[in-house]
């Protein structure tokens, strides 16, 4: 049958029900137990036996057996799957001043994919089968739908982003996924408070973005008549709450970048963002660490994980190196030896570095050694230290190290999951900085911004010496759920509309 026939016959079904004086679309149910909990509950009785106490549950019908006046189904809530046992005595018997024919009625109207309440007692088969003995039930719902048969063997695999419903449902592994990317983000906030944290909520609409080198959405305020930005970050008001006498806080929340997508890039993404006044990035990197190791044992009982079969050892301390060392550990570049970019450039060629013809400077330079030949080799937890400040616009200079910012960025199996300062204070030196920003936007840089007057003027009352850090939320849930794709991580990620099939009432 095509998915139009199987709708139609469900819609019949829906008639029937109706007629029988059910409602097909009920307004609630009161369940006693989970699936789950009965599993574990009942997990030592025997075969054979059954227990004398009535259980009320409800769920999603995943597959119907049927044998003439006997019936089994599989039932799948929140928390996982039980089997229902239904025999027609008992069930008639149980519903007779309902449904004198209920069970038939069962049989005959209900379909994979509906929702079901039952009540019953529960046994376990001769077979070994936990079950629900079911005395009564009620259609709950009842699905229109078909589930797939195969969702495993899809080959359009933006059908499960774009359908995300129903990769729920047959994909217990999902559910996995972001019931533990919720217990991540709950236990970050709880570390976080104990530690006198205050989440403030920042604006998401802004007259002129900062605190990071993106290219933003831009929208319109009719009543305002003005041009407004989605966020690219949340750092720059979460530094006027430090200016206003907060000392410890952080933010947990979407931030949008007009940017390519990828693997490891969605346009609205979920960053935490915290500020510590009277600290530095050494106090951050412990708080990283200390973030990091505390949700993933909680979360996931270790710190041995695999991520995409790769082994990845979370435990404490964390490898924590230069960047010029690295470069120079995969390389055998030296970048403190270069006195002139034409050597330095020349140098790097010799390495196979490519497009470099037009960089700036050598501190940029030495980037692009590291994003090209660095980062994928760093599997293991490791803190990359003290960058060049023309790739960082807000953080302090190093107080030992000409040329070079207070700054790390954390790398955990090849990619970017942290970053951090000691933020910059010195509101002249933050408008120089600001300044030279503007100037590329005005060559046209996309990414590059323009100077925030206010942030400018909340510098010059005053900002006490701040640690600053962000993480990549999103990131940090595909390591620690080995998600080998952001859109994995993300509920529901963005997609390009699909085209319009033949039909319009198509639901694909």
């Amino acid at each position: 049958m095509s998915e139009e026939d199987i709708r139609a016959a469900r819609l019949e079904k829906v008639d029937q029900i109706k007629q029988l004086g059910a409602n097909p679309y009920a307004y609630g149910w009161e369940s006693t137990d989970h699936a789950a909990n009965l599993q574990e509950n009942f997990a030592d009785l025997p075969n054979g036996e059954e227990v004398n106490l009535e259980v009320a549950i409800a769920g999603r019908i995943m597959a119907r057996r049927v044998f003439g006046k006997l019936a089994f189904f599989t039932l799948q809530d929140e928390t996982g799957a039980i089997q229902l046992y239904l025999e027609k005595n008992r069930i008639d018997e149980g519903m007779a001043n309902i449904d004198s024919d209920a069970f038939n009625h069962l049989k005959q109207l209900t379909d994979a994919g509906d929702i079901l309440g039952v009540k019953g007692t529960i046994k376990r088969t001769e077979k070994g089968e936990l079950s629900v003995y079911v005395k009564q039930y009620t259609i709950l719902t009842k699905s229109l739908l078909p589930l797939p048969d195969k969702w495993h063997g899809l080959t359009d695999v933006a059908k499960r982003y774009r359908q995300r419903y129903v990769d729920l449902i047959v994909n217990p592994e999902v559910r996995q996924t972001f019931r533990r990317r919720a217990q991540i983000t709950a236990g970050i906030r709880r570390y976080l408070e104990h530690r006198d944290f205050l989440e403030i909520e920042t604006p998401v609409l802004q007259s002129e973005v900062g605190g990071a080198d993106a290219r933003p959405f831009i929208t319109y305020h009719n009543t305002l008549e003005m041009e407004l930005y989605l966020r690219i970050a949340t750092e720059l008001h979460l530094k006027r709450l430090i200016v206003g006498g907060f000392e410890k806080v952080f933010e947990l929340g979407r931030v949008f970048r007009n940017e390519g997508i990828s693997t490891r890039h969605n346009p609205e993404f979920t960053t935490i963002e915290i500020y510590q006044a009277y600290a530095d990035y050494n106090d951050m990197m412990a708080l990283t660490e200390g973030i990091i190791t505390t949700v993933a044992q909680e979360v996931l009982g270790t710190l041995q994980i695999n991520y995409q079969g790769e082994p990845v050892n979370m435990t404490p301390p964390w490898r924590r190196v230069t960047m010029h060392d690295l470069v120079k550990e995969y390389t055998g570049l030296d970048f403190n030896s270069f006195s002139t970019l034409e050597a330095a450039k020349a140098a790097s060629k010799s390495t196979g570095l490519e497009g470099i013809e037009d960089v700036p400077s050598i501190g940029k330079l030495l980037n692009e050694a590291f994003e090209q030949k660095v980062e994928t080799n760093l599997i293991q937890p490791t803190f990359v230290i003290d960058y060049p400040v023309e790739i960082s616009p807000l953080a302090k200079l190093h107080r030992s190290k000409p040329g070079l910012v207070e700054r790390f960025e954390l790398f955990i199996v090849g990619r970017e999951t942290a970053n951090s300062f000691s933020e910059l204070t010195d509101p002249i030196e933050q408008r120089e900085r600001l300044e030279q920003q503007a100037a590329r936007k005005a060559a046209g840089d996309l990414e590059a911004h323009g100077v925030d007057e206010d942030f400018l003027t909340a510098l010059e009352y005053g900002m006490p010496p701040t640690g600053g850090l962000g993480i990549g939320i999103d990131r940090l849930i595909m390591l620690l759920t080995d998600c080998a794709s952001i859109r994995d991580a993300i509920a529901f990620p963005l997609l390009k509309p699909e085209k319009a099939e033949s039909s319009p009432e198509s639901t694909i």
